[in-house]
């Protein structure tokens, strides 16, 4: 069972991005190249610097995850050690897709060098993956709440039935808190246990998975021209449910699905849609939308490349010359990793 699900995984995520394109491509019927790019840069340079702002807060939040989780465990390590490996892991694991499984082999490999077990990295990545998801239900119960009209853009769901999801996903998070405060008993479902953390860290939990998503959200925030603008609150939620779409889509990056479902949401109907300044308003959100995938996902992923390509050096170096039948040009007593460098300089503290 376990080896059919590996493989109809990636079939689902294939299938999630197929059928994406095709609605966009409905969508997006009469969108220029040249509209999109004007939309974007009618939007000036200091929108653009506020987004790029934006994202340094979201993945500064997702180095505290690591942090918090690494607390949770009783690891202390240095917080450039931790950002460097958050900002990879999730880098990776946004653009790859499968993101607990392709950050959680990032995370291995760069935290077992520094005396983390298996058993301890897969609790600090199953945590990580947890708070965003702790992150997502907070944000999302005060979305619906205050906006409960924004879920009827996808569902015919009433107010008050989206106003009474909205409560329900506030209580999950307020019976958490005091799950940890007076030590609940753990929860059990089969085999897996699931234990409240220390107060402390739930508490820092409550403030870093909105912060990381906030940032996320504002990109599109400040991307987005003022006449297309429904406000921050508004957006947030928007970018809640495209957001989770992607990733349960398993579609690498969310492609295609996270722009579907942001344009379901946007523009859930329109009267004409070759109506000129319709296809316009297209052409700027795709643009609000592309800024978005190249500030949070496509340069993050080019720059964690070339932090892996760096730490990894030796040991592609040693494949290569095993390849090739010569040594590798990698220095012999070298250290494999900047990690291993810090390591030995800063040891973790137990």
């Amino acid at each position: 069972m376990k080896n059919k699900l590996e493989y109809l995984w990636p079939i689902v995520g294939l299938a999630a991005v197929v059928f994406s394109i095709y609605l966009l491509s409905k969508e997006l019927k009469g969108v220029e190249v040249g509209q999109v790019w004007q939309a974007a840069v009618d939007r000036g340079l200091l929108m653009f610097l506020f987004a790029v702002g934006s994202t340094l807060v979201a993945y500064a939040a997702l180095a505290w995850y690591d942090r918090i989780a690494l607390l949770h465990i009783g690891r202390k390590l240095s917080w450039p050690i931790v950002s460097v490996v958050s900002f990879t892991a999730y880098a990776l694991g946004h653009n790859i897709g499968v993101s607990v499984l392709s950050s959680g082999l990032v995370r291995y490999r760069a935290y077992s060098r520094m005396g983390l077990n298996v058993g301890e990295v897969a609790v600090v990545t199953a945590f990580c993956a947890f708070t965003f998801a702790y992150g997502a239900i907070f944000l999302g119960g005060i979305v619906l709440t205050g906006e409960p009209g924004l879920l009827s853009r996808l569902f015919s769901f009433p107010k008050g039935v989206a106003f009474a999801i909205g409560l329900g996903m506030l209580a999950f998070i307020a019976l958490y808190q005091f799950g940890a405060i007076f030590h609940f008993k753990p929860l059990r479902f089969r085999s897996v246990e699931i234990a409240y953390p220390k107060p402390g860290i739930a508490f820092r939990q409550l403030f870093a998975a909105p912060l990381e998503i906030i940032g996320a959200a504002g990109i599109i925030y400040f991307a987005l021209p003022d006449a297309l603008n429904p406000g921050f609150f508004v957006v947030l939620g928007m970018f809640l449910a495209s957001f989770c779409a992607g990733l349960i889509s398993n579609a690498p990056g969310g492609a295609g699905v996270f722009e579907a479902v942001f344009f379901m949401i946007m523009l859930p109907h329109t009267a004409n849609p070759d109506d000129p300044s319709v296809i316009q308003d297209k052409a700027a959100i795709l643009a609000a939308l592309l800024e978005f995938r190249l500030l949070y996902l496509l340069i993050p992923l080019a720059i964690s490349c070339a932090i892996v390509l760096y730490t990894e050096r030796q040991t592609i170096g040693g494949l290569i010359g095993s390849l090739t039948g010569g040594r590798s040009t990698a220095d012999e007593g070298k250290p494999t990793s900047v990690a291993v460098e810090t390591a030995r300089r800063d040891p973790p503290k137990h």
